[in-house]
C-alpha cells in the first residue's frame, strides 16, 4: 500500500497468496483474478477530495446565507421600530388635537399611571391588555355595533369596562373625540363616568367605571329580571335619567345634546341607579346656540324625533323626545316597536295615546308590576311622557318642566297632542284589510346613520 501511495499513477493494488506479491494497478485495463483458486485481494484508493469540494460548498452556502439573514433582521428591527415610532408621532398627534380643543382648558399634563390630561387618562395598551387577561372570552360583557365591551380589573382592585372600538364601527375619530371631549368636562352622578382611553396604533379604546348591573333593557324587556324593577325602582330611574339630561342642557359647562338615548345606553349601578352611557353620537352646543342642522342623522329607529329624522334639525327637544319614549317603555315594559300588529296602533307611542284618549291610561301598566303602584302618580307619568313625544318640537317641555311636573302632584298638566308617528287603529284596519291576501313579514331594524333629504 505504501508503494502504491508513492506513486503518482496508482489507483489500487492486488495481492495474491500464490506468491506473486503485490500488484500495483494503475487504472487501465482490469485486475486479474487468479484462476488457481488463490485467494486474491483487491485494493482501490479513495481520494478525499470529493468530500474536500462538498466542504467548500458548505462554506460559501453559510457565507452568503448568514450575512442576509442576519441584514434581513437588522431590517426588521428598523422597519419595526420606525413602525411603532410613527404609531407613537400619530398617537402624541391625536392627543395634541384633543389638547387643542376649545372644550379643554390649559391646565397641565400629568403623569400618574400613564399620562393624564385634565379629567383625562390615556393609558398604555400594555396597561388594557393587563387589566382585561389579553381580552379573554371570560371578561366580555357584550358586544354592539362599535365593537366588543370587556371587564377589566386595575392593579388597585377596581373594576372598569372597557369599549373596545372596532375598525368597522360606525363611531370613528370624529365620535371617539366627541366622547373624550365630553366626558372631560361633564361630571354628574347620572352619567357615566369614563375614566380614560387608549389609542394603539388604528384601535381604540374607551375605559369606564364599572356598572354590575349593565344596561336597562337587560332588566326591563326581559320577563325574567323586570320583576325586580317595582314601581317606586322606576319611577327613581326615570327620576335619574330626567336629572341627567338636565345636567346636560342646562347646567353642564358645554350644553349637551346626547342625539342616543334608549334604553340599552342608560347602565344601572349596584343600587340600581341609572346612569346615561355612549356620548359618541352627542353633540355640543355654545351657550348661545339652540338648535341645529345636520346632514348626517344619527340615532335608533324608534327614538328618533320627527324633524330630526326627516329634516336633520335637533335641539334639547330632540332629546325629550327619546326621553318620553323611554317612559313609556318603562311604565309598559315593552319596546316602542313591539305591537307593530294591524288591529292595533303600529308602536307603543300610538297605543299609548289611544289608551290615554279613552280613559284606559292604567291598562299601558306592565304586568310584572301588578298592584304595587301608586295609580295618580302612574297616570302622571303617562301624561309627562305623552307631552314629551308630541310631534312639534315647540310643544314638548323641557326637562326641568318635565321634573317639576314629575315631582309636583298638584301641579296642572297642558293638554298632550296626538304625538309623532302616531297610526289610529282605523288606518291600520284599512291596511289591514286592504292587504289581506298578501303574506307580510314586519321585521324590527335599527337606523343608525341615514342623510336627511
Amino acid at each position: 500500500m505504501k508503494n502504491c501511495w508513492e506513486h503518482c499513477s496508482c489507483v489500487g493494488f492486488i495481492t495474491s497468496s500464490n506468491g506473486i506479491g503485490c500488484i500495483i494497478w494503475n487504472g487501465n485495463g482490469e485486475f486479474r483474478v487468479d484462476e488457481s483458486g488463490s485467494a486474491v485481494q483487491q485494493y482501490v484508493l479513495v481520494s478525499s477530495k470529493g468530500k474536500q469540494k462538498n466542504w467548500i460548498w458548505i462554506v460559501i452556502v453559510v457565507a452568503i446565507v448568514v450575512p442576509m439573514l442576519i441584514s434581513g433582521f437588522i431590517c426588521y428591527i428598523i422597519v419595526r421600530r420606525r413602525k411603532l415610532q410613527a404609531e407613537k408621532r400619530r398617537e402624541e398627534e391625536y392627543i395634541r388635537e384633543l389638547t387643542a380643543s376649545d372644550s379643554f382648558n390649559d391646565t397641565n399634563m400629568k403623569e400618574k399611571d400613564g399620562r393624564e390630561v385634565q379629567d383625562l387618562k390615556i393609558f398604555s395598551f400594555g396597561f388594557v391588555l393587563a387589566a382585561t387577561n389579553n381580552f379573554s372570552s371570560e371578561n366580555k360583557l357584550g358586544e354592539g355595533g362599535f365593537g366588543p365591551v370587556y371587564k377589566g380589573q386595575f392593579p388597585d382592585g377596581r373594576e372598569v369596562a372597557i369599549k373596545r372600538l372596532s375598525r368597522t364601527s360606525g363611531q370613528g375619530l370624529a365620535e371617539f373625540k366627541n366622547e373624550l371631549i365630553l366626558i372631560a368636562k361633564v361630571q354628574h352622578r347620572n352619567l357615566v363616568r369614563v375614566l380614560g382611553c387608549c389609542i394603539h396604533g388604528d384601535e381604540k379604546m374607551l375605559i369606564y367605571e364599572y356598572m354590575p348591573n349593565k344596561s336597562l333593557d337587560i332588566f326591563l324587556f326581559d320577563p325574567e329580571t323586570k320583576k325586580l324593577l317595582d314601581w317606586q325602582k322606576r319611577f327613581e330611574i326615570i327620576e335619574g335619567i330626567a336629572q341627567g339630561l338636565l345636567y346636560l342642557h342646562k347646567y353642564s359647562r358645554m350644553r349637551v345634546i346626547h342625539r342616543d338615548l334608549k334604553a340599552s345606553n342608560v347602565l344601572l349601578d349596584e343600587n340600581m341607579n341609572p346612569k346615561i352611557a355612549d356620548f359618541g353620537l352627542a353633540r355640543i352646543f355654545k351657550q348661545n346656540e339652540t338648535e341645529a342642522v345636520t346632514r348626517r342623522v344619527v340615532g335608533t329607529y324608534g327614538y328618533m324625533a320627527p324633524e330630526f329624522a326627516m329634516e336633520g334639525a335637533f335641539s334639547i327637544k330632540s332629546d325629550v323626545f327619546s326621553f318620553g319614549v323611554l317612559m313609556l317603555e318603562i311604565l309598559s315594559g315593552r319596546r316602542n316597536a313591539s305591537l307593530q300588529q294591524f288591529n292595533r296602533p303600529l308602536n307603543l307611542i300610538g297605543y299609548a295615546w289611544e289608551l290615554w284618549k279613552e280613559g284606559c291610561g292604567l291598562e299601558l301598566k306592565d304586568p310584572a308590576l301588578e298592584d304595587l303602584y301608586d295609580t295618580e302618580q302612574f297616570l302622571r307619568v303617562i301624561h309627562v311622557g305623552l307631552l314629551c313625544v308630541q310631534e312639534g318640537a315647540t310643544d314638548r317641555p323641557t326637562m326641568s318642566d318635565v321634573i317639576s311636573m314629575l315631582g309636583n302632584g298638584s301641579m296642572s298638566l297642558p293638554i298632550a297632542k296626538q304625538p309623532a308617528f302616531f297610526t289610529g287603529r282605523d288606518e291600520a284596519e284599512s291596511y289591514s284589510s286592504s292587504n289581506k291576501t298578501e303574506q307580510c313579514s314586519i321585521n324590527d331594524c335599527s337606523i343608525t346613520v341615514i342623510e336627511a333629504r
